[in-house]
């Protein structure tokens, strides 16, 4: 959790539901969509996971519950760069301290929801549905899940620290948790017990309990991406390395630079050659197809038509059948292509391996140690690093690492018209629809579709 505290919370009176669990805070609307959206926060509370975790379950409840229509939902929780606030339908959110002022966000004018994280330290939270009341003068919840339409968090009182929250009762069976490490294994079949040697007669004739099974270790907390919104963390951008490329407009940033396979043809995007083959004129607008590879092992969950899904999902990623977590017992499978990343040029990278990005990406510690495939850039204003981004799989999850470029990476998370700076040397995680900005004018978009 952050630095950020727990603060006193106090209820808003209404017709809905309102929540708080280990510093984080979640009000929606009553409906079908309260129990996936009481999930996500219990999960999330249970993970060790801070707002932006939670805002990104929540988006991917709120995704499988739009059929509908949007629900009003709201939520918030402090994290290492301020606090991550998401809200949908009729609901709204303010976040007052930082040194962006007073900050507003309504999820009435987005067509799915408005996320955003608030540059810290905030003083105050306030969530709201529609006909919210006033809190009663000495109302408040440490923890637990209440009706009510709102809440108000003072973030400069303090309040005890929550226990740790475990799978209450009313709560839904817990999903596996949404972390790049493995999920940890259901115990789908009975161990085999232990063997055991002829006891020694004892006075007593008590039988001895026969050996409990290993329980399966809990899934570490990987580090986690805000989705939407400017990205977590409080440490300013990294300045020029030694042997880097000069911001754009810097007086020594080159386009001369650029390895002369450029040509200063214009911008070129493209997934870099094996070494000496000299094979351009087939590099331009085609998939990357690299050589075959051991296939990572992920926990998974099959739909009726056996096809192998993320267990956080709500439908299936190839066939569109309804997936019942509650259900469904994962198991450790090999891991389907994530989608593809689709170029500004018309060229794709299939997502089922790491990659390089960058204007000379050959040369780079994690290609030549096989951590990960080169993906050429160019751009003809020089603003892309030699070794600018790193795209790396972490189970079902794509992150972006900007490598401490110069020009710096951005995101446009889907259904957000604005680009937010990346941290450099941290794990981002996006959602499909996703637009990356890499230095000044290079694009790509992270489409997730795929086929059995």
């Amino acid at each position: 959790m952050t630095s950020q505290g727990y603060g006193v919370v106090r209820p808003l009176p209404g017709d809905g539901v309102v929540a708080h669990v280990g510093g984080l805070m979640l009000v929606c609307q009553a409906g079908d969509a309260v129990e996936s959206l009481l999930a996500a926060l219990h999960e999330t509370a249970s993970s060790g996971g801070d707002g932006l975790a939670l805002a990104r379950r929540v988006a991917q409840a709120l995704a499988g519950t739009m059929t509908g229509g949007v629900p009003a939902c709201a939520v918030a929780g402090p994290c290492s760069g301020g606090v991550a606030v998401l809200v949908s339908g009729s609901a709204e959110a303010g976040v007052d301290g930082g040194p962006e002022g007073a900050v507003r966000l309504s999820g009435r004018d987005a067509l799915t929801w408005t996320d955003r994280l608030v540059r810290g330290p905030a003083t105050r939270i306030e969530l709201r549905l529609p006909g919210a009341g006033e809190p009663m003068p000495h109302a408040r919840l440490d923890g637990g899940v209440i009706g009510g339409a709102g809440l108000i968090c003072d973030l400069t009182a303090t309040a005890p620290v929550p226990p740790p929250q475990h799978a209450p009762a009313a709560a839904p069976a817990a999903l596996p948790a949404a972390s790049p490490e493995p999920l940890p294994a259901a115990p789908a079949q009975p161990s085999a017990p232990h063997d055991s040697a002829p006891q020694p007669a004892a006075p007593a004739p008590a039988q001895a309990p026969a050996p409990a099974p290993a329980s399966a270790p809990a899934p570490a907390s990987g580090p986690a991406g805000l989705l939407s919104g400017p990205m977590p963390q409080t440490g300013e951008r990294l300045g020029v390395t030694p042997g880097e490329d000069k911001p754009v407009g810097g007086g020594d940033a080159a386009p001369a630079a650029q390895p002369s396979g450029d040509g200063g043809s214009g911008a070129q995007f493209e997934p870099a050659p094996a070494a000496g083959s000299g094979q351009d004129a087939e590099r331009e607008k085609t998939e990357y197809m690299p050589e075959p590879e051991p296939t990572p092992m992920v926990y998974g969950v099959d739909c009726k038509n056996d096809h192998f899904n993320d267990p956080r999902v709500p439908y299936c990623a190839v066939c569109g059948a309804a997936l019942d977590q509650r259900q469904l017992v994962p198991y450790k499978g090999p891991r389907p292509p994530l989608g593809v990343l689709v170029l500004d040029d018309g060229t794709t990278l299939r997502l089922d391996g790491d990659y390089l990005l960058g204007r000379d990406p050959e040369r780079a510690a994690e290609v030549l140690n096989g951590e990960a495939r080169p993906a050429k850039i160019t751009s003809p204003d020089g603003s892309v690093s030699r070794r600018h981004l790193r795209v790396k799989l972490d189970g079902w999850d794509v992150n972006l690492i900007d490598l401490g470029s110069v020009n710096g990476t951005q995101v446009q998370p889907p259904g957000d018209p604005n680009f937010y700076d990346i941290p450099p040397n941290e794990p981002v995680a996006i959602l499909p629809g996703t637009t990356v900005r890499i230095g000044v004018s290079r694009t790509m978009r992270y489409e997730s579709h795929r086929t059995a």
